[in-house]
């Protein structure tokens, strides 16, 4: 193996590498995203006792 098919070899890793972590950090983001616009977990979620979350 000549360097130059090296240097193929480890730019295409290194670009499929990339497209992975970009894929996931998407993911990750829009999971986040989306358990945000749900809005009424975001209410129990800061510790604080409120009067509308008591079960009568």
């Amino acid at each position: 193996m000549t360097d130059a098919e090296i240097h193929q070899r480890r730019k295409k890793n290194n670009i499929m590498l990339g497209l992975v972590l970009v894929a996931f950090v998407v993911l990750v983001f829009s999971i986040t995203v989306a358990k945000m616009m749900g809005g009424a977990n975001m209410e129990a979620a800061d510790h604080v006792l409120r009067p509308q979350l008591i079960e009568q």
